[in-house]
């Protein structure tokens, strides 16, 4: 997704002009719309002409249209965009008040404006605007003496850092030159993925070569984790995939992706950090109940308490036609990042998103265990939009 413009008021009313370029921009659009929104985009329509001698014909116009937002239909399949609404501004061919649905497109702009931008929603912007919140895979592609460390996102890959060194061959009776040299380049590969590799975002590191290069280098890169104690590298672990490539070219990526063992790995990356943390809310629901809380009034007070560790909430719930009811999902999610908790928001559409719905669609993980609340759960927060 691309930010065009962003005009937002300190009242918060204002506007924001966007452009789609991948079809998972669709559904971050689909969580940004709301009923009563404003949305200005290209469309087209079907126009009634009459000629002078009385006889109607119809043709097929392109126009933009202003619409106030009354249905919106997303087709997770086809990752299709439906909005319907009546015409809020003067135009040629649609009076005002009409109904048309716009069908939104990749790589055409649409404008949208809103009465209040709450922080979740101007979060959804900035993550599907920001290229590196969606690498959720790096690819380090390498040979001897020379490295490519790329972040692959759904839309592009990102050059972070080449490393080159000359590694002289080995030499009748001495390698120590040959040696020392490969020594430097695996330091430099090190010092590139610590400082290029947001190991909290990104779910697998692909290490690819020809020949035995990888392998010598995943050896090298945790003895030196070890030896240093970097915890970070030796957390990561089993995020690291070697495979082979042709080359240690940036044009070996292709080649390494379409790898069937490779995409089958990458298949759960976008969800695998989203699995984890239901995966830990079931953990300690079951030996440490008194600090797993799910359901919106439990779950509301152990954040009054301050002490959630991390709140996991479906995005669905963002998308209540009841304002009020959205509000206090907003306040929920502010109030926990305020106070240095973790905001998990889980898509809907993946299979973690759909298990956090059956608890109501939202859940915690406490800081530190709080009696069991007797009081009854609040209706709303089962409420379906």
């Amino acid at each position: 997704m691309k930010l065009i413009h962003k005009d937002i008021e300190k009242d918060n009313a204002g506007q924001v002009t966007l452009m789609p370029e991948e079809a998972e921009d669709m559904w971050h659009t689909y969580n940004l719309l709301q009923v009563g929104d404003s949305l200005r985009a290209s469309t087209i329509r079907k126009v009634q002409t009459e000629s002078a001698t009385g006889s109607v014909g119809s043709s097929r116009v392109r126009t933009t249209l202003t619409i106030c937002v009354e249905t919106i239909d997303f087709d997770s399949q086809a990752c299709q965009l439906r909005v319907k609404g009546t015409n809020i501004e003067e135009n040629q061919y649609v009076k005002m008040g009409a109904y048309h649905t716009i069908e939104l497109e990749l790589n055409r702009k649409f404008t949208l404006a809103k009465k209040s931008w709450d922080s979740v929603v101007l979060d959804r912007i900035e993550q599907a605007c920001d290229a590196t919140q969606k690498a959720d895979v790096a690819a380090v592609v390498m040979q001897e003496g020379l490295a490519n460390l790329m972040l692959v996102t759904p839309a592009m890959t990102l050059l972070r850092a080449k490393v080159e060194v000359t590694i002289p061959r080995k030499r009748r009776g001495s390698c120590t030159q040959h040696e020392k040299a490969l020594e430097r380049f695996y330091e430099a590969v090190m010092q590139a993925i610590l400082r290029h590799i947001n190991f909290d975002v990104v779910k697998c590191i692909l290490i690819a070569s020809p020949g035995f290069v990888r392998d010598q280098f995943i050896t090298y890169l945790f003895r030196e984790a070890v030896r240093q104690d970097n915890k970070v590298l030796l957390e990561n672990r089993p995020k690291f995939m070697l495979v082979h490539s042709s080359s240690g070219h940036k044009y070996s990526l292709k080649e390494i992706l379409s790898d069937p063992t490779v995409t089958s790995r990458l298949s759960d990356t976008k969800a695998a950090g989203e699995v984890k943390a239901l995966e830990d809310f079931y953990k300690m629901l079951q030996h440490e109940p008194d600090r797993a809380f799910y359901g919106l009034a439990h779950v509301e007070k152990a954040a009054d308490a301050l002490a959630i560790d991390t709140l996991l909430i479906s995005d669905k719930l963002f998308r209540h036609q009841d304002v009020p009811t959205r509000s206090r999902y907003v306040r929920l999610v502010d109030s926990v990042r305020d106070n240095g908790g973790n905001v998990r928001i889980f898509s809907s559409l993946h299979v973690s998103g759909e298990q956090l719905t059956q608890l109501s669609g939202v859940a915690a993980i406490l800081r530190f265990p709080i009696a069991d609340l007797s009081e009854p759960e609040d209706d709303t927060s089962s409420d379906e939009d």
